[in-house]
């Protein structure tokens, strides 16, 4: 029996359902934030997971073609700040089309640089500071790997999470 016979067809579904079904999944928010060459640019994302231990290895996936994906390959790297629950805004503030671009974006977000240049946000729950390591293309997005140099973590900060669409937060107990 080959492959196709043991397999079911493909089921019907629409991006909304799609979309749906991944949001079932509660994620925690991030602003990818890189500087260098190409300007200094900032954007909230979900799509962030650790890769490997050694050497120290995480990926985001930014949407092909924009502006956040052509920032991070042209400097070459990249921060990931893991917003803690109070940030929110900030959360919304890099979700905006109409925010501010270049500089004057980060004007208002108190902010510090560590290793690479990248923009560190200010009591962030954490931040991975990163090298590009690699990028690659999936669908319509661009994976971009970054190799960690630097790192820091709250201890007591509550995490920002993203569920079904919307923020929501971890209920004590």
């Amino acid at each position: 029996m080959s492959a196709a016979e043991r397999s079911p067809a493909q089921q019907e579904f629409s991006g909304a359902d799609f979309r749906s079904t991944v949001g079932a999944f509660a994620t925690g928010v991030t602003v990818i934030t890189t500087d260098g060459d190409a300007d200094v640019y900032g954007m909230t994302a979900n799509a962030f997971s650790s890769v490997s231990l050694d050497p120290p290895l995480i990926l985001v996936c930014v949407i092909s073609g924009t502006t956040g994906a052509e920032m991070i390959e042209r400097n070459g790297a990249f921060a990931v700040n893991i917003l803690g629950a109070h940030q929110e805004p900030i959360s919304r503030f890099f979700s905006s089309r109409d925010r501010p671009r270049g500089k004057a974006a980060f004007e208002s977000i108190p902010h510090y640089t560590v290793v690479t240049g990248s923009p560190i946000l200010e009591r962030a729950a954490a931040y991975l500071d990163c090298q590009l390591a690699a990028r690659h293309e999936a669908g319509d997005h661009d994976i971009f790997i970054g190799e960690v140099v630097a790192l820091g973590v709250e201890q007591d900060s509550r995490p920002l999470l993203f569920h079904g669409g919307g923020y929501a937060a971890l209920r004590d107990g």
